[in-house]
Order: C-alpha cells, then sequence, then structure tokens
C-alpha cells in the first residue's frame, strides 16, 4: 500500500471568493471610518466652543457683567484678573479672578485648523471671531466653502 498524499492548498475559486468578501468589506468600512473623523472634529468644535463660552460667561459673572476686552481676550482668559480686567501672569492681592483657561484651544475644522487666536474679525491666525459687546464667540469659517461644513452641510460659523 501507498500512502497517497494529498495536496492540500487552496483552490483558485477560493481566493477568488475571498477577495471578493474582502473588498466587500473594506467598500462599507472605509467610508464609514471617514465619516467617524469627521465627526470627531465636529464634536471638538463644539466642545471647544462650550468651553470658550463658559470661560467668557464666568469672566463676565465674576467682572460685573463685564465681558471680556476684543484686544486682550486671550490674556484676560488666561491670566489672572482685577475688578477693571488687567491680566497678569501671577496671582497677587487684586488679581484675584481666573485664570479661565489654561490655553486657546484650536480650531478643530475649516481652512483655519489650528489656528487659535481671538479677535473680532478674520485674519492669518484667528481662530474665533468675538464679539465683545454680548460676549458671543463662533469659529472663524466662510459660508462659502463646502470644507467649513459638517457631514449634515450645517455651517460651522453657526455653531
Amino acid at each position: 500500500m501507498r500512502n497517497a498524499k494529498r495536496a492540500t492548498a487552496f483552490s483558485l475559486v477560493e481566493l477568488v471568493i475571498v477577495v471578493v468578501i474582502i473588498a466587500i468589506i473594506g467598500a462599507i468600512a472605509i467610508p464609514r471610518m471617514s465619516r467617524g473623523a469627521a465627526g470627531a472634529a465636529d464634536a471638538a468644535l463644539i466642545g471647544n466652543l462650550k468651553v470658550l463660552r463658559s470661560a467668557i460667561d464666568l469672566y463676565a459673572n465674576e467682572h460685573g457683567g463685564t465681558f471680556p476686552a476684543a484686544g486682550t481676550i486671550a490674556n484676560q482668559l488666561t491670566q489672572y484678573t482685577d475688578d477693571s480686567g488687567a491680566a497678569q501672569s501671577s496671582k497677587d492681592s487684586t488679581h484675584i479672578y481666573g485664570p479661565y483657561l489654561r490655553v486657546i484651544p484650536t480650531l478643530p475644522v475649516g481652512v483655519k485648523k489650528g489656528q487659535s487666536g481671538i479677535a473680532t474679525a478674520t485674519g492669518a491666525s484667528v481662530g474665533w471671531i468675538y464679539n465683545a459687546t454680548d460676549g458671543t464667540i463662533r469659529a472663524n469659517t466662510t459660508d462659502a466653502s463646502p470644507v467649513e461644513a459638517d457631514v449634515t452641510g450645517k455651517m460651522y460659523s453657526v455653531y
């Protein structure tokens, strides 16, 4: 009796079936993963705006309803302030308020992504547009570009 050894290998049909299954799974998974990354950036924008708005509100509560000044808002939110809003890096007997933020968060979306400056109008390093009269802050984005909208089409400038 001879021991007949049978070759155990995959046939061409089996390999083709496996490749097709992997391609189908990839076609389903890749778009979902890319939407997840966009959703994460949208959530980061919402979170950053919430932090900034809370810091501005807390500043106003501690300073008699006065919002931070447009030209010095970054210092007023990240340093110690006195009753008049004058900021300095160290706490003393008159500079008893704040800091409200460790750092100004960066803009996580849009063309100005990565910028953390706060100003009343758009600029090269401006990530946030601030209105000192009513204390509102928004993302420095335009309504002209599809890059400036979330996955549902909502413009970042209205968040």
